[in-house]
């Protein structure tokens, strides 16, 4: 059995992992760790110590900020386009945030200190991921100006957009109350905007099942901020 999931999932899937120079990428590979990321599953606490960092292939994990009342808000989410762990060699070793699997899927583990080693050469390794950190921040930046300025409607297609970008489907699983979560937003929010997008033949949404129908019709409702996140992403770890 584990065999066989080992063989539908390859590290490359990752895109952070797939931009690495060969030579990089094959002292690695025998250290990266093939693990399930179920739903749910916290792979760090906010003020833990890092231990690893994670390049999700198949699952989505939500960086979010629980405030001292219980109330929490994603500030960014990561998937096969990135890794979680960027503290360590930011010389923090913890972060304010905690790291949730928002979608269940797949993803790979390396241990902390031999990430450091890596960075540490000063290198191809290092100048990507300290692209990837800006790519971040740009994204969690821009989140925190859709959630002040923009309609529950246009942050909810900007999330649907940015999880469907790291997805092999068009269908999401996911509850409003786990989406207004996400969002910092009433759960009635989140109800009359799916509502709003499926009248529109959008989005299909049953049972905490939503189906993408029309993805430009997604992008024509959401605000700028999906393009902004998508366009620095792309500007910063795949144009040359």
């Amino acid at each position: 059995m584990v065999a066989l999931i080992s063989a539908r999932h390859v590290p490359h899937q990752n895109h952070l992992l797939s931009a690495l120079p060969a030579e990089i990428f094959e002292r690695l590979s025998p250290h990266l760790e093939l693990i399930p990321m179920p739903l749910g599953e916290v792979l760090y606490e906010s003020g833990g110590q890092l231990q690893h960092v994670y390049f999700p292939t198949t699952a989505i994990v939500s960086l979010h900020y629980v405030m001292e009342n219980g109330a929490s808000a994603e500030v960014a989410g990561v998937g096969n386009e990135g890794m979680l762990g960027i503290s360590l060699f930011m010389g923090g070793n913890t972060t304010p945030s905690c790291a949730t699997v928002q979608t269940g899927g797949y993803g790979y583990r390396l241990k902390g200190r031999l990430m450091m080693e890596e960075f540490d050469h000063a290198g191809p390794m290092m100048r990507l991921m300290l692209r990837y950190t800006q790519a971040l921040m740009t994204q969690m930046s821009q989140t925190a100006v859709c959630n002040r300025h923009h309609t529950v409607e246009q942050q909810l297609c900007r999330w649907l957009l940015l999880t469907l970008d790291r997805l092999y489907s068009h269908e999401l699983t996911m509850t409003q109350e786990l989406i207004a979560c996400m969002l910092g937003v009433r759960r009635e929010g989140i109800t009359e905007a799916a509502g709003n997008l499926q009248r529109a033949d959008l989005i299909s949404y049953r049972r905490g099942h939503i189906t993408v129908l029309d993805r430009l019709g997604l992008e024509s409702r959401s605000c700028e901020c999906y393009n902004v996140v998508k366009k620095e992403f792309h500007r910063l770890l795949y144009d040359e």
